[in-house]
């Protein structure tokens, strides 16, 4: 089960983003969806109105569905959840997706978010993948969360899920706080990136990757035009280039190698 939520846990529409590039990508059928009046408060997340395809005004309500897709590659079952963060009832939220991910034989939570972080958008977006799970953590080789305070639903749902022996993990992505508004390619196709060697196959990416340098052209320009962003941008860029040198292992570079030649050749099978 793969989760995302709009909202907290969501900067830049990120999270959210990504798992609606592979809904749409892969073939998906709805199997399931939570009660919205249940959950949510509609001051805080309002339903919005607009017209359908065939121009007639529909009301839409902010909600959560399951949905269920076929990787095309390995033909693997994914289950797809995608919604707004609750605004009360998070234990009942959580345990009703978990019911569904259980009746679906769900092994494996993998949620997904993003923060925003003092990171330049210059360089590569940060990805942390991490899990309290020992069992995640030595098949994955992933570190546990050192995160403490407040936590959003991702962070519950992921503690439910381990509590009822489900392996569970997160994956966040940092989108740097000085453009904090959606949408953040850059960032989304880190996340997918990520989900990419999770899944043993290639996460669908689209036109992301276009869209990523546009938007980063775009960022550079508007802090050309700006002194003191330029000059915050160049001190993240230091700071980031001190703290982490480029990683240039034989084992990462055979790793970026086959993630290429997988998504030339979808057919190919990790190494």
């Amino acid at each position: 089960m793969i989760a995302a939520f709009e909202g907290w846990n969501d900067a830049g529409s990120a999270a959210s983003a990504a798992l609606l590039h592979i809904a749409e990508a892969w073939e998906t059928t709805e199997v399931h969806r939570l009660d919205p009046d249940t959950f949510h408060d509609f001051q805080v997340s309002r339903p919005m109105i607009g017209r359908d395809d065939l121009g007639r005004r529909v009301l839409t309500w902010p909600s959560t569905t399951v949905s269920v897709a076929t990787s095309p590659r390995l033909g693997r079952r994914v289950v797809l959840v995608q919604g707004v963060e609750p605004s009360m009832r998070w234990r009942d939220f959580c345990h009703q997706l978990l019911d569904v991910a259980e009746d679906l034989g769900v092994g494996t939570v993998v949620c997904l978010g993003a923060l925003l972080a003092d990171v330049p958008h210059t360089r590569p977006i940060p990805v942390q993948t991490s899990s309290d799970d020992r069992r995640v953590q030595a098949l994955l080789d992933v570190d546990e969360s050192d995160y403490e305070g407040p936590t959003g639903i991702t962070g519950v749902l992921t503690h439910l899920a381990a509590d009822r022996d489900l392996h569970a993990l997160t994956v966040w992505a940092a989108v740097p706080h000085y453009v904090a508004q959606p949408p953040s390619p850059k960032a989304t196709l880190a996340i997918l990136s990520a989900l990419d060697e999770l899944l043993g196959e290639p996460a669908p990416v689209g036109d992301l990757q276009e869209e990523a340098k546009a938007w980063q052209d775009g960022v550079d320009e508007l802090a050309s035009d700006d002194p003191e962003v330029a000059e915050y941008v160049q001190q993240l860029e230091e700071a980031k280039d001190t703290a982490e040198l480029p990683e240039a292992s034989g084992e990462a570079i055979a790793r970026e190698f086959e993630k290429y030649l997988r998504r030339r050749d979808p057919g190919r099978g990790p190494a």
